[in-house]
């Protein structure tokens, strides 16, 4: 069989970027085979009917029974479904955005260093060429903080610990799925720490690639609500340390 790429993207009410997703998937990684999974968490706009218009012509699948559970589940329900149709060793699964404030640019560079042997490719606004384009203060500050002492506390090395924007291969993933009950139990963003987690366990070879967050090209706010997230990574850490 074919190797693939599949692209994970989790949906919440972006029929406003749906547009502009399409541009850029349409153009990235010409020479590759692509298949969109794309996980609807409940959207109440025309998200779902807007990616079946513009992605017709693509291999493509959306899934979500129209509830609402939170970003960790879009992205377990997603794993599931390509590990149970993956029918590749080589296959790569990239997670990212759809309201492309990723740099897709970088991601032909993520699935070369993929095939160079890494099992995790990380795009990261915090290593040494990376940033922010536009975010507030706030914002920023409480994204260090949580880095800073999230590293410490797990004892990890890497720089970026909750960005959506990976590149996995398909192996890893099984690994992660053989050795724990789910691949993401959590149910909110902090889901990207879970996972990464998990990966380290697997002695994971994982590599970061600096990243410019492109902020301005988002239409609409983000979906994150912050002290929703801070607390979720309050319980997790508690969670961690009782399971200890």
């Amino acid at each position: 069989m074919s190797r693939k790429i599949y692209l994970l993207i989790p949906i919440y009410n972006e029929a406003e970027n749906i547009p502009n997703l399409f541009k850029e998937m349409n153009t990235v990684l010409p020479d590759e085979e692509k298949f969109f999974v794309f996980s609807d968490d409940g959207s109440s706009d025309n998200s779902s009917g807007l990616l079946a218009e513009y992605f017709k012509n693509e291999q493509y699948i959306i899934l979500g029974d129209g509830i609402n559970y939170g970003p960790g589940n879009a992205f377990n329900i997603g794993f599931e479904w390509i590990l149970n149709h993956s029918q590749n060793s080589e296959d790569i699964v990239v997670t990212l955005e759809a309201d492309c404030t990723s740099d897709i640019d970088l991601l032909p560079k993520m699935v070369c260093v993929n095939r160079l042997g890494y099992s995790l490719v990380l795009a990261s606004v915090y290593a040494q060429g990376g940033g922010f384009d536009k975010t507030t203060f706030f914002r920023r500050l409480l994204s260090s903080f949580a880095n800073l002492f999230f590293r410490f506390v797990f004892d990890v090395k890497i720089l970026t610990l909750s960005s959506f924007y990976r590149s996995y291969s398909i192996s890893l993933l099984r690994a992660i799925k053989q050795n724990n009950k789910q691949i993401i139990s959590e149910k909110g963003f902090i889901c990207m720490l879970e996972i990464l987690i998990k990966a380290i366990k697997q002695k994971a070879k994982v590599v970061e690639l600096p990243m410019v967050l492109h902020s301005n090209k988002r239409i609409g706010q983000s979906k994150m609500k912050i002290f929703k997230t801070s607390l979720a990574y309050l319980r997790f850490l508690a969670k961690f340390y009782l399971y200890i």
